[in-house]
């Protein structure tokens, strides 16, 4: 890794390593007329000729998100048969890297952050792109400490290449949710990967635990642990958000990802007065209307046709 430092790829010099995971290095790299920095990711993965002009429609995709809580990437290429990403510099960090694994979050910071990444994600399903890989890691801290979303499609790019290592794709099953482990995602996988990330946050560690077969059995089969136990100032209305988001079947989860954010907000809202549980009850077994925006002028189902995942053309198997 160190010995790329100094190199060229494209117009920018790699500065120094800003991080790495299972599929792809990030490093700082300045322009070398601008003396403009940005984040050069590279692709853990060779690519070859006939390979090439997938791996530029995927960036392209990626290229056209224009939202302020989605990180921009300006330029692509492949150097040597390496891809690379240029992507805006979010100097902050990540959320994994302010909350470490095992922290518990404040709940309003834990409702901020996942409205604003709700925002972004329901952007990108409007364009009929799925992430399919959510998770803290993904999640960084720009210039005002704003979140924004990195990541889209990366990890299917890496994964249909050649390039496998079981053991970084463990790294990253915590967050699938279970038609994304059988190779079937859509738009209800990042509701579901988004509340697996809230309930970290919210108990101290993901629900699941084990090898990449035993988590994706329990994301399968097995209800996530209450943890209101371990938060006494959680709700239990709260809990019953988070749960419905991760609803085995995609039709019994929101309608929508921001209509999870929206009802986990509703849910740490301050209930007082007369009457006030009756008026503020929103059921939560008819999660396809429940607060939803579009409910009362349409009614939306998440496996129809069009949707788009931003790895369609490529490989959606998970090798387990």
């Amino acid at each position: 890794m160190n010995d790329r430092i100094g190199h060229q790829f494209g117009s920018y010099r790699l500065i120094r390593l800003l991080g790495q995971g299972g599929f792809a290095e990030v490093y700082l790299g300045e322009h070398i007329h601008l003396k403009s920095y940005a984040a050069i990711k590279m692709l853990k993965t060779f690519v070859i000729d006939n390979e090439a002009e997938g791996f530029q429609k995927e960036a392209r995709t990626i290229a056209s998100l224009q939202h302020p809580h989605i990180i921009r990437v300006f330029d692509y290429n492949v150097v040597n048969g390496m891809p690379f990403l240029i992507m805006d510099y979010a100097p902050n960090g990540t959320l994994r890297n302010l909350y470490p694994r095992g922290s518990c979050v404040p709940l309003p910071a834990v409702v901020s952050y996942v409205k604003q990444v709700a925002g972004a994600l329901q952007y990108a399903h409007s364009e009929k792109i799925i992430h399919r890989d959510i998770k803290p890691e993904n999640m960084l801290l720009g210039r005002d400490n704003e979140v924004v979303l990195s990541d889209f499609g990366i990890a299917t790019m890496s994964q249909s290449s050649r390039y496998s290592n079981a053991q970084d794709i463990v790294g990253t099953v915590g967050y699938m949710a279970p038609e994304q482990i059988q190779g079937k995602s859509h738009m209800a996988s990042d509701q579901y990967a988004l509340a697996i990330v809230a309930y970290e946050w919210l108990s101290g560690g993901l629900p699941f635990q084990g090898s990449f077969s035993e988590i994706a059995v329990q994301h399968m089969v097995v209800p996530p642990p209450s943890f209101c136990g371990k938060r006494p100032d959680i709700a239990p209305e709260i809990e019953d958000v988070i749960r419905t988001a991760l609803a085995k079947d995609v039709h019994q989860r929101f309608v929508s990802v921001q209509a999870f954010a929206d009802a986990l907000e509703q849910a740490t809202m301050p209930r007082t007065g007369p009457g006030a549980n009756a008026s503020t009850q929103v059921s939560l077994s008819t999660p396809e209307t429940a607060f939803s925006p579009l409910a009362s002028t349409q009614r939306v189902n998440y496996p129809g046709a069009g949707i788009r995942d931003a790895s369609m053309p490529l490989s959606t198997s998970i090798a387990s």
